[in-house]
């Protein structure tokens, strides 16, 4: 506690505004537990980056943390590009303080000498990553908390090729951050130095979108869409996008449409969740519409609900839009003749399914950790592949390479597409899905996330993982555990044979288990909430689309069993 309090006394001194100096003292004086969750550590870069509750503090989002991180980010990128002028672009999403805090941002970026371009209006996620290409930028920042709740926010930085930070950039980029004190952070900015941008942009991604979303699907005057933005940044673009590529039955849920941090309308503005879609599920019932689609604050992850074979809503998860998406994009790239070069990307925690489309396309099917990030580097690491499209379970899809991180508003576009498409031949999304399952195998996944937060929180997420290693799982559902990958030794063993075999992935905090019947059990934690999560992954061979809904069933008991052995859920 001597050492938080300390930390907490140095944002008294001068270099501090008045109301964080107050804001500090109150809880000096009063909140031991909140003080010290706000001061028992820095804030880290995750998988998304930066992201933490607003407020005071060395672990919060604030002007200071942001500057401090912004300041070493600058010191890097003159050291870097030291002959050339450095020119960045930054984008903000609905969130409260989002709009504030990226001034503060571009503001400490001019007073280091720094070109900024700044969007006029909150925008989504997968635009900054367009316009950091478009603009020739060195790097860009977008803040946002994704989906997190209403008093989070955030700060995701950007590399030259559009992507995220990846080593050794962000290794280089934390030590430098790390170096720094508060007091070196420049906040008196030369304001020429700054730019708003906003029309000539948009236009711009606007077109890409359709360009790399739009196949030309039939029956697309016949295909009814409910879109709601969940109060985010998407109602700017995803709108135009779909009109452009020719849908004229488009309802957007009103309510949702005007962006708004406090997200008044849902639980959570998370398209996982069930709950964020039932306005636009109670919407195309009383409609008739054949599809939803509700994105994230930031527009980069989608939920797709479509008409199942009983014809009612079905929320669809990540790994099954995903697999419908690679897939349609496999047959468009087919028309045209594969080569055996490309290659379409998933994440080690999403469907084995990709694998098994890969295989029947001839193409190869790369893995990477968690993060779009990782997929952003395989495109930059394999010039000489294309990149067809690709996804991880969390809702996120990549169409083709023109975006470097994941994106709901092409995403969206493509997903109407493939459900106007298969409207049109007398089929749909969902049946498509099952002939799918009955080509490439049945594969199905679920997601438990448990949250534990605070500083106690932190150490009981740091003992279960350490708890599952050191007392590793030796069956699951009767089927024995037969290899087991550690990724944070990048090893994988076969526990039949004791053989110990390097993971060419970058080292991450997360273990799987893989038993004989293709059972697939991971644990990590997250990188961007105060979140365990476990991924479940069973599947079969399905003989035909009559079997599905027995075989459906039977998955849905054995993962029940699983999750009540695992005593997880």
């Amino acid at each position: 506690m001597e050492a938080i309090l300390k930390n907490a006394k140095n944002w008294l001194t001068d270099f501090f505004d008045d109301k964080t100096k107050n804001e500090i003292q109150k809880l000096i004086d009063s909140n031991t537990e909140e003080l010290k969750d706000r001061f028992y550590k820095n804030l880290e870069f995750g998988t998304g980056g930066m992201r933490g509750i607003m407020g005071a503090g060395t672990n919060r989002i604030n002007k200071y943390t942001l500057g401090k991180s912004t300041q070493g980010l600058s010191n890097y990128l003159k050291q870097v590009y030291n002959k050339e002028q450095v020119k960045v672009v930054i984008a903000y999403d609905c969130r409260h303080n989002s709009d504030t805090l990226a001034r503060t941002v571009a503001q400490v970026f001019a007073a280091n000498g720094i070109k900024v371009f700044l969007f006029s209006e909150l925008r989504t996620t997968p635009e900054l990553s367009f316009a950091v290409k478009y603009l020739n930028c060195h790097a860009g920042i977008v803040l946002t908390a994704s989906h997190n709740p209403p008093e989070y926010n955030g700060y995701k930085v950007y590399w030259t090729d559009g992507g995220q930070i990846v080593p050794p950039q962000d290794g280089a980029i934390v030590s430098e951050i790390n170096s720094l004190s508060f007091e070196d952070i420049k906040f008196n900015a030369d304001e020429s130095l700054i730019e708003l941008i906003d029309k000539k942009v948009d236009e711009a991604f606007i077109e890409a979108s359709v360009k790399n979303g739009n196949f030309n699907a039939k029956g697309k005057d016949d295909f009814k869409i409910v879109f709601t933005s969940l109060h985010g940044t998407s109602i700017t673009a995803i709108p135009e996008v779909l009109k452009r590529a020719g849908y004229k039955n488009v309802t957007i849920i009103e309510e949702q449409a005007k962006p708004d941090g406090n997200f008044p309308t849902v639980v959570s503005p998370n398209p996982e969740e069930p709950e964020a879609l039932s306005m636009a599920i109670k919407k195309a019932e009383e409609i008739g519409a054949d599809m939803v689609i509700g994105t994230d604050p930031d527009s980069d992850r989608l939920g797709v609900a479509v008409r199942n074979l009983e014809g009612e809503m079905e929320i669809l998860n990540g790994n099954q839009t995903m697999i419908m998406m690679t897939k349609f994009l496999l047959d468009q790239r087919k028309k045209k003749g594969i080569t055996g070069k490309e290659f379409i990307a998933s994440t080690i925690v999403s469907t084995p399914m990709m694998d098994s489309l890969a295989k029947g396309y001839g193409v190869e099917c790369k893995t990477a950790l968690t993060g779009f990030k990782w997929i952003a580097k395989m495109i930059k690491d394999f010039p000489d592949q294309p990149f067809i499209g690709g996804g991880e379970e969390s809702f996120g899809f990549m169409v083709g390479d023109f975006v470097r991180d994941k994106d709901a508003v092409t995403s969206t576009l493509l997903a109407c597409e493939i459900g106007a498409n298969a409207k049109a031949n007398g089929s749909s999304f969902y049946k498509d899905l099952i002939d799918c399952y009955v080509d490439y195998g049945f594969f199905k996944e679920k997601l438990i996330s448990l949250t534990k937060k605070g500083m106690s929180g932190a150490e009981e997420i740091k003992q279960m993982m350490i708890d599952f290693k050191d007392n590793p799982v030796e069956s699951i559902d009767g089927s024995k555990v037969v290899v087991v990958e550690d990724y944070n030794t990048a090893t994988s063993k076969n526990v039949l044979t004791g053989k110990v075999t390097p993971i060419d992935i970058p080292k991450s905090n997360v273990l799987i288990y893989i038993t004989e019947d293709g059972t697939k059990m991971a644990a990590r934690p997250s990188g961007t909430e105060p979140k365990i999560k476990f991924y479940f992954s069973i599947n079969t061979e399905l003989k035909n689309a009559a079997d599905y809904k027995k075989v459906d069933a039977e998955f849905d008991a054995k993962i029940e069993r699983i999750l009540k052995e695992l005593n997880i859920g």
